[in-house]
């Protein structure tokens, strides 16, 4: 059953929603080649009103593919190169003196956008890392006692670099469990680097998301609409029940000194109905749980230091929970 929801000028049903934001990944592969599953979690986090933390090498199309994804879904976006100098008036904006009118105004930071790329977040310091925590968690900035909400949608797509620790702040486990999830950019394989080359060969300008032919495919109301349907998604209390005993088992593996909080657990329920109402169903199953638990769940554990040295992985830590963990039926 098909139900229309009326999101601001225009009706919208949940079908045309989903084809809609379906519709997403092939308008960013228009520009960026073979990354399909980090743009459905970038969509997967708009659902959810969550935020992503992406980790790969330079050179991968990060910024290109918030630029990309941007455009398909007709939302504004902003990018800021976190340096060591940084300061958190430089994000969030500040009272500027006006000498025309004798007063004080209030000057918009980056922050107020829909898509805010936070490049290397982890190259400046922890007081202008947390001047993001209010903007993430409670969607507004506070300057001078004064509370300005951000737009709608607002999502914060933050990189580090997986390779380059020197001159880096460690994000914070408060900060990090922020994060809906922590998505991995992986290099292309050597078909897509062909394609790749073969695209800028052609005249391919990354600076010209138009001239690659990337055009709006959604918007606000089939996000809206989409947001209703994920979050009526039927859960069963055993599913329920997994996903609570899947964060349970972190907490007491043995190769990890912090476990899933609460608040991850919640996220992982979340992101697992947005991405079953994106694959067609109203119902969440064990499947959609696991298959969103490593990029929701990998970045709030921490390995033990004996685990690292011994070369253990968190997803791989992750894997044997999977597997060790019951799945009802």
């Amino acid at each position: 059953m098909t139900t229309a929801r009326r999101t601001g000028s225009r009706a919208v049903t949940e079908d045309d929603a989903r084809a809609a934001l379906t519709a997403v990944r092939t308008e960013v592969a228009k520009a960026v080649v073979g990354q399909d599953a980090v743009v459905t979690g970038l969509v997967i986090a708009l659902l959810c009103r969550g935020h992503v933390l992406l980790e790969g090498v330079p050179g991968v199309a990060k910024t290109l593919l918030i630029r990309a994804l941007a455009a398909s879904l007709s939302l504004d976006n902003k990018r800021v190169q976190f340096t060591p100098d940084l300061m958190p008036g430089d994000v969030t904006g500040s009272l500027v003196y006006d000498a025309r009118t004798a007063r004080f105004e209030f000057h918009d930071g980056p922050v107020f956008t829909n898509l805010l790329l936070a490049d290397e977040i982890n190259r400046t310091p922890p007081k202008t890392q947390a001047a993001l925590l209010e903007a993430m968690e409670e969607r507004q900035v506070t300057v001078e006692g004064a509370a300005r909400p951000l737009p709608e949608p607002f999502l914060v797509a933050a990189t580090q670099n997986p390779v380059e620790y020197e001159g880096t702040y460690r994000l914070p486990e408060a900060q990090l469990d922020r994060f809906l999830m922590k998505l991995v950019v992986p290099l292309p394989d050597r078909d897509s680097e062909i394609d790749i080359l073969t695209r800028h060969h052609d005249g391919f300008d990354p600076r010209d998301l138009a001239g690659a032919g990337v055009r709006p495919v959604a918007g606000r109301p089939e996000l809206d609409a989409g947001r209703a349907a994920a979050n009526a998604v039927t859960v069963t209390p055993e599913v329920l029940g997994y996903v609570v005993d899947l964060c349970r088992a972190t907490r007491s593996a043995p190769s990890l000194s912090l476990g899933v909080s609460p608040r991850g657990a919640t996220y992982l329920l979340a992101a697992a109905k947005a991405w079953a109402w994106l694959s067609g169903r109203d119902f969440l199953t064990p499947d959609d749980v696991k298959a969103l638990a490593r990029p929701v769940l990998r970045h709030r554990v921490q390995l033990r230091p004996e685990a690292e040295l011994e070369g253990a992985s968190t997803d791989g830590v992750l894997d044997g929970v999977l597997a060790a963990v019951p799945v009802p039926r």
